[in-house]
């Protein structure tokens, strides 16, 4: 997430209910349970405006949603969005915890260097970024960069950080991530020796991570919140390796699915709404059985081709847990009740069983606080 990636015959998509045109309140979906509706809820992570939380947001925390992701600037006002000083947005995230019954998810995009929502501009250290951290690829400076990192996130309240990226930086002129300096470096043992100091730091906190972005978007030549990435000439297989490598050491915490288009993997769709990609490689071949991350799922790679109820099953089908909407290339307050909506038609459809959700839900209770 900058803004701020197999067989089709299970892809039955004409049959994908829309999402309501005005929200309900929770529960009262013809055939639908406050309890089915409330285990949705816990699977979606969204962003809203304001350095107060606004009512909308607080309704939503209170029945039930998983998690909120922070933004320091709103995309389309180019102004601040919920971090203006370490004192105000302690304050907000207080306020989301203490209207959650549960154990909410706090998120944001702490990369480092350009890619850092907590920054001077709201009285918040500057940070290096990955690439100049791997350039030069020093244990013990790694070490005490991601220590800061991890410092703002705790100051504050947050517990789920999406980092480390593990991009291989294939292609220095990718203005997704060489550009950006959002990768450690072209060489996979780097990128895995930096994400391990960065991940254990995090750990040390009590701060979760998420691995980024799947399967590799070191060589892609755009940005999928933008526009449609295709990877398919670009890509390599060296860009799982680090994915591999850092899920076989028990360093994975999550996995974002990345929104690029990658035919190498899947003719057809994109790694986030892929089967053969999430399904069968992640979890299959690389072993991987905790949460799945979407990127945005308003991210016009996404958008531009499938409406947002189609993009949601597709998800669910190809096996993502959690799914984020940033609430910024469209901001809609409505996103929460509009998304439970359509996930309680596909379970009545039959698309979706409860007991996936149910194992979504397991898998996304390991990425909260134990309090």
């Amino acid at each position: 997430m900058v803004v701020v990636a197999g067989c089709e015959s299970h892809r039955a998509t004409s049959s994908t209910p829309q999402p309501s045109g005005s929200p309900r309140p929770s529960g009262s979906s013809p055939g639908g349970t406050a309890a089915l509706r409330r285990k949705i809820a816990s699977l979606l992570v969204v962003g809203f405006r304001g350095t107060e939380a606004p009512n909308w947001i607080i309704k939503a925390v209170r029945e039930g949603l998983g998690g909120v992701i922070l933004f320091d600037q709103d995309l389309e006002t180019k102004t601040a969005r919920n971090i203006r000083s370490p004192e105000q947005v302690t304050r907000l995230v207080k306020t989301l915890k203490d209207a959650s019954p549960g154990r909410l998810i706090v998120s944001i995009d702490q990369e480092g260097g350009p890619t850092s929502r907590l920054n001077p501009s709201n009285g918040f250290p500057a940070t290096r970024s990955e690439a100049e951290i791997g350039a030069e690829n020093s244990t013990s400076a790694t070490r005490d960069w991601a220590r800061g990192l991890v410092a703002g996130l705790t100051r504050i309240g947050v517990n789920l950080n999406y980092a480390p990226v593990v991009d291989v930086n294939v292609n220095p002129d990718s203005r997704a991530i060489g550009m950006l300096g959002r990768s450690f470096s072209a060489d996979p043992d780097v990128v895995v020796s930096n994400a391990t100091q960065e991940i254990q730091a995090h750990r040390a906190a009590g701060v979760k991570t998420c691995l980024k972005h799947f399967p590799g978007s070191g060589s892609a030549a755009g940005n999928t919140d933008f526009e449609v990435v295709d990877v398919t000439d670009t890509w390599q297989e060296k860009e799982l390796e680090p994915f591999q490598r850092l899920i076989q050491a028990g360093l994975a915490d999550s996995v974002m699915a990345a929104h690029v288009l990658n035919k190498q993997l899947d003719p057809t769709y994109p790694a986030s709404l892929s089967t053969a990609t999430v399904t069968d490689l992640l979890r299959g071949r690389l072993g991987w059985h905790g949460p799945v991350v979407s990127d945005d799922m308003q991210a016009v790679a996404v958008t531009d081709r499938y409406g947002a109820a189609e993009a949601v099953d597709l998800a669910l089908q190809a096996g993502l847990d959690l799914l984020v909407f940033a609430n910024q290339q469209v901001y809609d307050p409505g996103v929460v009740e509009e998304t439970i909506d359509t996930i309680t038609g596909l379970v009545r459809a039959g698309r979706i069983t409860e007991d996936r959700i149910d194992q979504s839900v397991a898998r996304v209770d390991s990425l909260r606080p134990k309090r």
